[in-house]
């Protein structure tokens, strides 16, 4: 596996973020990919996929934004918005001298993502986006709010990895081995100087999805800056967040995006699958 280095950038208002770079090989002489998680996740979802893409000779830019694992969290919740996650990473890019990126974003990384090309025309030259998209169904919507925000902390691994396979289980109907959902709660959660384990992110990142706040109203414009940038879909076959109908509105908006459909996982694959990863790293 390539090693990793871990670092921190400061924007204005103070609030830490954290972020893992995997060095390319060959000195990665190819465009950097900046991976972006999902509302309640972290750079950890990326420990698999990442050292993969440096091998192929990208730098590879792992984040955890405000909230959630090694970053800060933030006093005022109302903050917690991707607008706000997207300025951080802008101030991020050029404090390392980083003038255009490939873009791998999960869930809400994918609506980040849209964003980032609308502000910045010319910084993204391939995107890549997980199970997302301008338009949002009803049902995922609900059950995203039903669990971000609840229940928290576990006394035991096995704890934590019954309660991560009672809300995620639905996404991943053929995973049932305790291994799978161990590791799934190791990239979810994180131990902490008491023993207690707690699921990885400020509990007040709710606020803002609760309210209704989780995207711009009509999110159409901020995804029609993708086009002119080669764009890949990855769907899962049984997600409750991004419909079949959308997806077609997508590909004809866009012109040239190519779609990827993961068979027997809902939201959001993992990538690691073996059609997500097949298409990915042939798009890279």
């Amino acid at each position: 596996m390539t090693n990793h280095s871990e670092h921190f950038y400061t924007p204005g208002d103070g609030i830490k973020m954290f972020y893992r770079f995997y060095p390319g090989a060959q000195g990665g002489t190819k465009t950097p990919i900046l991976c972006m998680h999902g509302l309640t996740r972290n750079s950890r979802d990326f420990e698999d996929i990442s050292p993969r893409l440096a091998a192929m000779g990208h730098d590879v830019i792992a984040i955890d934004v405000r909230g959630r694992g090694f970053s800060d969290y933030d006093p005022d919740p109302a903050r917690y918005i991707p607008l706000t996650y997207v300025n951080d990473i802008f101030g991020m890019l050029e404090e390392r001298g980083i003038t255009q990126v490939a873009t791998l974003g999960t869930s809400m990384g994918g609506l980040m993502t849209m964003i980032m090309a609308k502000l910045k025309p010319g910084l993204i030259t391939r995107a890549c986006i997980n199970d997302i998209g301008p338009v949002l169904q009803t049902e995922g919507i609900e059950r995203i709010k039903g669990y971000v925000g609840g229940s928290r902390d576990f006394a035991t691994w096995d704890d934590a990895s019954a309660a991560l396979r009672a809300i995620n289980g639905i996404a991943f109907p053929k995973e049932t081995s305790d291994a799978f959902w161990l590791a799934f709660a190791k990239r979810t959660c994180r131990e902490d100087e008491t023993g207690r384990i707690r699921l990885d992110y400020d509990p007040e990142i709710s606020k803002p999805v609760k309210g209704g706040d989780v995207a711009p109203v009509d999110m159409w414009p901020f995804f029609e800056a993708l086009r002119g940038i080669p764009l890949l879909l990855i769907r899962g076959e049984l997600t409750d967040l991004l419909s079949p109908d959308t997806v077609k509105d997508m590909k004809t908006r866009h012109g040239k995006m190519d779609v990827v459909q993961v068979p027997d996982v809902g939201h959001a694959p993992l990538l690691t699958e073996e059609a997500a990863w097949s298409a990915i790293s042939t798009f890279y």
